[in-house]
């Protein structure tokens, strides 16, 4: 996992899977991202949150990459408390 700072061996293995996913996105920038957010959040999550990250893993990176630039308008069912914590983390 290029790029990571946290280690998993504290993690069960639903969050280590979502760390590691987190870190093997397809493109750098979302890699970046995803990562960085996991990184830092991964073992706070509830277990709804988990679902609701989980769901915004499966997006594509070219989806993802416009909705985080604001290139176009994120979907109403991603326009949640979660995807702005993601959304803020970027500057951390």
């Amino acid at each position: 996992m290029t790029g990571t700072t946290r280690s998993s061996h504290d993690l069960d293995p639903r969050r280590r899977r979502a760390l590691v996913r987190s870190w093997r996105r397809g493109t750098r920038e979302m890699d970046l991202v995803l990562g960085g957010f996991a990184d830092a959040q991964i073992d706070r999550l509830t277990e709804s949150e988990m679902d609701e990250y989980e769901t915004i893993l499966a997006v594509s990176d070219t989806e993802l990459f416009r909705w985080v630039t604001g290139e176009a308008q994120i979907p109403q069912e991603y326009d949640t408390p979660l995807f702005a914590r993601i959304l803020a983390s970027r500057g951390s």
